[in-house]
């Protein structure tokens, strides 16, 4: 009998796991893709409580039909969302608290653009496919390179043009700066 385990990623646990598992298993690795070159990408480095004022100025000083903001927890998710409406943005959020049918219907409200402002954890960085999003915002430093790409590769999908943006704060930069040896390009 052959066991085969293909992954896009590979968290450390789950590499782990399949070590001890697996009789004499052999690992493939494929490089880490790049960006597509026609994203713009801008880093901003602020303290925590510039954050939410910074998100609100990026998303008035361009009217922009479609947002996807991340953040690294579903408390920042919330918090930025509740935020945002209470400034007369169209927003909603999609995190993990929420029943799958509640993110379906958010998620459909975003693609036919009822919605031009999504919040979101990891959960959307990979596996979906909406055209046009337009900028792209990591409110939170994502924890490495490969989650980097995902996130902002849902801008500037075919062809089209996008940007994204990321805020860094204090103890953020060090991560970044990873994100950026091994992209090998400063943002």
């Amino acid at each position: 009998r052959q066991s085969l385990l293909f992954s896009a990623t590979m968290p450390f646990k789950i590499r782990e796991l399949a070590k001890k598992i697996l009789h004499q298993p052999i690992e493939v690795n494929i490089a880490i893709s790049k960006p597509p070159e026609k994203i713009i990408q801008k880093a901003y480095v602020v303290y925590d409580s510039q954050k939410i004022p910074l998100v609100k100025y990026l998303l008035t000083e361009k009217k922009h039909k479609s947002v996807l903001v991340f953040c690294s927890t579903k408390e920042n998710v919330k918090d930025l969302n509740k935020d945002l409406r209470k400034s007369g943005f169209s927003v909603d959020a999609i995190h993990s608290d929420l029943e799958q049918s509640v993110r379906e219907n958010v998620l459909r409200k975003f693609k036919n653009k009822d919605l031009n402002i999504l919040v979101a954890t990891d959960i959307l960085s990979r596996g979906i496919d909406i055209e046009d999003i337009e900028l792209v915002i990591n409110f939170d430093v994502p924890h490495d390179g490969e989650d980097y790409v995902h996130r902002i590769g849902r801008t500037a999908r075919a062809e089209s043009e996008g940007a994204a943006f990321t805020l860094i704060n204090e103890k953020e930069q060090q991560k970044f700066l990873k994100i950026e040896e091994l992209l090998g390009k400063i943002v």
